[in-house]
């Protein structure tokens, strides 16, 4: 018995019966990526992909596109930038709300308390236990800079 797809995937996908109604093609184009990259990875993984791999991939995306948008402005390419910083809008429409810097140094002291971290050396320790909590909250090398900042003391 095949088993539910999971809550985002159906709101990627309704997104993408939206858009489609509504003739918008950039954004109709910017989905069936995200959908295009789902599939991907269901069929090589041969499985139905959670939420938390679904907002994964999206970060990934995310990732993606913000390195291309600051190429882009580095060479002055602002047509190209815009077009990145308008897929990252609609890739972000369905990642979880991004937590504040506060927030995340809270989570950063949390994490190295829980891991009993002291020193530089346990910054992979602190990593794993912030992944999976902050995953497509925060972004995972800013929080690697606060983590190797708080080591560092």
């Amino acid at each position: 018995m095949p088993q539910e797809a999971s809550p985002l995937k159906v709101t990627i996908m309704d997104s993408v019966k939206d858009a489609m109604r509504a003739k918008e093609k950039e954004r109709l184009n910017v989905l069936r990526q995200i959908t295009a990259a789902i599939k991907q990875v269901e069929v090589d993984n041969r499985t139905d992909l959670s939420d938390d791999d679904i907002v994964a991939i999206l970060t990934k995306m995310t990732k993606q596109r913000r390195e291309a948008l600051e190429q882009y402005e580095k060479a002055g390419r602002d047509d190209l930038a815009d077009i990145e910083k308008a897929e990252l809008v609609i890739i972000e429409e369905f990642l979880p709300a991004q937590l504040s810097d506060d927030e995340i140094a809270e989570a950063v002291q949390a994490a190295i308390s829980e891991a009993g971290a002291s020193s530089i050396k346990d910054m992979g320790a602190v990593m794993n236990v912030l992944r999976p909590k902050l995953q497509g909250r925060a972004d995972m090398g800013a929080v690697s800079g606060q983590v190797k900042a708080a080591l560092n003391k």
